[in-house]
């Protein structure tokens, strides 16, 4: 019995010597730090930008010939390119913003006159936009409109039946303008998209040298661009 007990006795100060190593062998809890908080990309459209555009275009020109009635029309018709600048700010998802912007064009078109025995020709060699925008953004999609000042280089030619010129003329027009655009931000300060111009010109009086009586001639013109644009500073803004 004695033997017993000194036995048990001896096991259990063994067991508890090699209590501590056994519980250093055991591996720690490895601990685990929070996942940081999901941050949103946001696009932002505020700030200063440059661009380039292209397309084609539309003159629709009237000529009327004062005291004798209509002589006819034609769509002046061609490619034109160009660039743009201007400035955006962001409240929100609406977007406001003012552009200049001036264009190479070659719009032409012409009619025989239904009065002489002539065609009259026009052309729109340049044309300028200042305009005023509003739009909505979607992050990186904004769809806007815009409104301003167009001024417009044209050349008017009247030609004999036969082929050579008879007269041409110079003039700077100044109309209105509207239009609505669509732009997407593809990449870290770049957009590309889509726009669509009306320009409005209603009535101008041109007088020929050497020709006896003045015509009326109205104009308007369509326009569809596709625009590239960098714009100055980060596009993109943190938010939780």
């Amino acid at each position: 019995m004695k033997k017993k007990l000194l036995l048990a006795a001896v096991s259990l100060v063994a067991l508890s010597a090699a209590a501590p190593a056994l519980a250093a062998d055991l591996a720690a809890r490895p601990y685990t730090k929070a996942p940081p908080a999901a941050i949103a990309a946001v696009y932002d459209w505020s700030g200063f930008y440059i661009g380039l555009n292209g397309g084609g275009g539309s003159s629709h020109a009237t000529w009327d010939f004062v005291g004798l009635g209509r002589e006819g029309s034609h769509d002046a018709t061609g490619g034109t390119v160009g660039g743009q600048i201007g400035y955006r700010w962001q409240s929100g998802q609406f977007v406001f913003g003012v552009e200049g912007q001036g264009n190479w064009a070659d719009f032409s078109g012409d009619n025989t006159s239904a009065l002489f025995a002539t065609r009259n020709r026009t052309k729109i060699d340049a044309f300028g936009l200042i305009t005023g925008q509003v739009g909505y953004a979607w992050n990186n999609v904004l769809l806007y409109v815009k409104g301003g000042a167009a001024v417009v280089s044209d050349k008017y030619e009247i030609y004999d039946l036969g082929g050579p010129l008879l007269a041409s003329t110079s003039d700077t027009r100044w109309g209105g303008t509207v239009g609505a655009g669509l732009e997407y931000g593809f990449a870290p300060n770049w957009s590309v998209g889509v726009e669509y111009n009306h320009i409005f010109l209603a009535d101008k009086d041109v007088t020929f040298a050497g020709f006896a009586g003045t015509e009326r001639i109205r104009q308007d013109v369509d326009m569809g661009l596709v625009r590239l644009n960098y714009k100055f500073g980060g596009p993109l803004l943190g938010r939780y």
